[in-house]
């Protein structure tokens, strides 16, 4: 991206005119509609709200005959809104939180107060039938979660709570679903459409996007093929070098997809192809004391870039068979995952030039991270037909993961050069770090469903899983982690199982029990001093009672929940001097209660209300890590009795409105509006380290407790409006309309040697964005 000039400017703020008068044209068209059909009442028009189809227990579901807390996202709401990645609708969905790391796929995502905290997913992430991501601990899927581009999607599933009897290793806080629109095999379908953006005080954006559904023979065999490319403005500057709006990027998105429809059984064989390329990560430098900007509005101050790339190619093929008596399917995924990203660690290891080498000022230092995984996955299961008393369904899973990570830290002078010789040779590369890695699972599954009467259900499910883990760490250079080879493996038994009964007190009210386990996979350890040589699973028990209703002629419709976890064996991050591993810290609890609400009071008019109010907290003094240095020992507490759970808002709420109208000569509108409000959190636990006798935790010399940082309350507004008629549509929306400043994530940038923080790296909520979109369909 170049630096910004006033004829840039100028471009700029011509297009956000055109997205503006866009939208005032499409919201004077509602109001015209209104005057020209004064006789249209409430009581006339109004009309049920629609029925939501889920596959959250691998069935065909109505999403209110599922005795489970589920969010449905579909492929309009994501359009209408303007949507490329998670941050812009997890808002809308209760006890859902993203912690967005700087570009779309640097993202943490927790639900119900179950926090990323290790470097292992909590949430597990499904495309259609193939899970997505690693499930091993050695390739940071706790922040570089799948953040699709939500392009030729149909819907997104969100499921709240513990998943592990159906889904297994990761998904001990709950699962994100993307649901693909799948090939027409009667009719052909072609779209294609394009949009601008432009961001406030930053650069502009624009997309491209095609997709298309061919039936190749007549109720049989169809095909679907989509791209879509989001270039992203960018709106964060560097003080260091003076450059403007760095953090620009790219999503592409492709996907092709094969479907035979036959007597006996159905094919689905589909291939899918996601990149993102991001120049720089956004990042803001707050003062540590004051949690002011330093520099000035959305300014950082990074020396060396931040670039992050990642390459997702995912093929799966999906067999359903009907044997009459029952449906068998088959699952198979295979995905090639390829991340990359550099960490301006100027701040962390500069000084070690200065410091330790005598040079007379602190140099530059970055860490390249390359994560590379092949997954293979295979799922057979049987299920009964749908419909009688008793519903079953058994399964085989079966995933291995090939995966690596690489660690790559430099040093250079602080002009950004090379270390003079001969300090070059010896301290230009800080650290080489190989990681390879091999997870092997294997599951049996099994699930129920009774009916008792015409009222009661039970649903129960248990899981049996074994895997085996294979991992090694490789230094073949460097001075900051010792020198050698150092393999590991483990292997653990992990069961699981849930129990939901459920009282349909009338046709359109349900009260519902949940009692399910999770589990979040361990695994061997690096090898460091003061570090386990491997941690176990993460384990936890959720216990939720729920109600799912509609009443007034089915025009409200009210979910509640209200749930309690118990989180056993919390993997944790212990570091040290910059240098850090995995232990099992100790337990937390998490609890809250959970609304869901929509009204059509009339067919044209739609009003909703999301909130969670959401109480997750450590309820022990994390175990401590003992790491041994000359002459004392370092004990490290990375959480104490009482800290709140990281980035866990206690109370998040979301409002929405739409309205529906007609224009002159057939066309048709809607115009929205989405406030979200966050409340406070904090970026972490507490961290408390005391410097005792060696061999002698007794006698402390010396502690040192910080305790996180605050991230302040927010609220934001989005508004869209539209108009279309026939096969075209012309759309404009308006993210975050008040230009509110808050904070995403935040990051301490302390020297690894000195221990000071010098700023605190703040990745701040995207500024007001205008958009303008245009599709036309044939």
């Amino acid at each position: 991206m170049t630096a910004s000039t006033s004829t840039g400017c100028s471009r700029r703020s011509r297009l956000a005119l055109a997205i503006l008068a866009a939208m005032a044209l499409t919201t004077t068209g509602a109001a015209l509609a209104q005057d020209a059909d004064p006789g249209r009442t409430a009581t006339a028009d109004a009309t049920e709200l629609d029925r939501v189809i889920v596959t959250a227990n691998k069935r065909v579901e109505n999403v209110r005959e599922v005795a489970a807390a589920i969010s449905v996202i579909g492929e309009q709401q994501l359009e209408n809104m303007g949507a490329n990645s998670l941050t812009d609708y997890a808002d809308l969905v209760p006890g859902l939180q993203v912690q967005d790391a700087g570009a779309p796929g640097m993202t943490a995502v927790s639900i119900r107060g179950i926090a990323a905290m290790s470097s292992g997913a909590t949430v597990a992430t499904y495309i259609d039938e193939v899970p997505v991501g690693s499930s091993g601990v050695y390739q940071a899927a706790n922040i570089f979660n799948l953040d699709l581009l939500p392009y030729d999607i149909s819907r997104i599933e969100v499921l709240r709570g513990p998943q592990g009897t159906l889904y297994g290793a990761g998904a001990i806080g709950g699962l994100l679903k993307y649901v693909t629109r799948e090939p027409d095999l009667l009719s052909r379908e072609v779209r294609f459409g394009a949009g601008l953006s432009s961001v406030a005080d930053g650069d502009q954006g624009w997309n491209v996007r095609f997709g298309a559904s061919l039936p190749l023979q007549q109720d049989r065999l169809g095909l679907r093929v989509s791209y879509a490319r989001n270039e992203l403005p960018g709106y964060t500057d560097n003080i260091v070098d003076g450059r403007k709006d760095i953090n620009g990027g790219s999503q592409t998105g492709a996907r092709a997809a094969l479907a035979w429809d036959g007597d006996a059984f159905d094919l689905k064989l589909s291939a899918l192809r996601q990149t993102i390329d991001s120049d720089n990560s956004a990042s803001v430098a707050l003062d540590p004391v004051t949690g002011a900007p330093m520099f000035g509005d959305l300014t950082g101050q990074v020396w060396q870039p931040q670039p992050f790339t990642k390459d997702l190619d995912l093929y799966s093929l999906t067999l359903d068979w009907d044997l009459g008596w029952a449906d068998f399917v088959s699952a198979t995924g295979w995905s090639d995952t390829r991340t990359m990203y550099q960490l301006d660690s100027s701040i962390q290891f500069g000084e070690f030039a200065n410091l330790q080498l005598g040079l007379p000022e602190p140099g530059q230092s970055s860490i390249r991270y390359t994560l590379d995984l092949d997954k293979w996955t295979q799922e057979f299961r049987l299920s009964s037909k749908s419909g009688g008393r008793f519903e079953w369904q058994v399964g085989v899973f079966h995933t291995r993961e090939d995966a690596m990570q690489r660690q790559y830290v430099r040093l250079l002078q602080g002009d950004g050069s090379a270390l003079p010789a001969p300090l070059d040779d010896m301290f230009g590369v800080l650290a080489v770090v190989e990681l390879p890695s091999d997870y092997k699972e294997t599951a049996l599954f099994a699930n129920g469903s009774w009916r008792i009467g015409d009222r009661f259900k039970i649903d129960a499910g248990v899981r049996q899983a074994r895997n085996e883990q294979w991992f090694s760490q490789n230094v073949p250079a460097g001075v900051l982690v010792p020198i050698g080879d150092a393999p590991g493996e483990s292997d653990e038994d992990v069961f699981t199982w849930s129990l939901s009964p459920q009282f349909q007190l009338s046709d359109d009210v349900m009260v519902y029990a949940r009692a399910a386990t999770g589990y979040q996979p361990g695994g061997p350890n690096v090898a460091l001093p003061g570090m386990p040589s491997s941690v176990d699973s993460s384990m936890l028990s959720s216990y939720e009672v729920g109600l799912k209703s509609q009443f007034a002629d089915r025009r409200v419709q009210l979910d509640l929940a209200a749930f309690r976890i118990d989180w056993d064996d919390i993997q944790v991050a212990a570091q040290f001097n910059g240098i850090g591993g995995l232990v099992n810290g100790g337990e937390a609890t998490s609890e809250g209660l959970e609304l869901a609400a929509l009204f059509r009071p009339v067919d044209r008019l739609q009003l909703g209300l999301n909130a969670a109010y959401t109480r997750g907290k450590v309820k022990n003094d994390f175990a401590a890590s003992v790491i041994p240095q000359p002459g004392f020992d370092v004990v490290l507490n990375t959480g104490l009795a009482g800290d709140r759970m990281p980035y866990i808002p206690k109370l998040a709420w979301s409002a929405t409105a739409e309205y529906q109208f007609d224009l002159a000569g057939g066309a048709q509108g809607q115009v929205g509006a989405a406030l979200r409000w966050v409340g406070d959190r904090v970026n972490d636990t507490t961290e408390r380290q005391r410097i005792t006798a060696p061999g002698d935790p007794s006698t402390i010399l010396d502690e040192q407790i910080t305790p996180p940082v605050k991230l302040d309350s927010y609220r934001a507004l989005d508004v869209y409006a539209g108009i279309g008629k026939g096969g075209w549509s012309l759309r404009a929306y308006a993210n975050n309309v008040t230009d509110e400043r808050a904070w995403s994530s935040v990051t301490p940038a302390a020297s690894a040697l000195t221990g000071a923080t010098v700023h605190n790296a703040a990745v701040p909520i995207q500024p007001r964005t205008l958009g303008l979109e245009f599709d036309y369909r044939f």
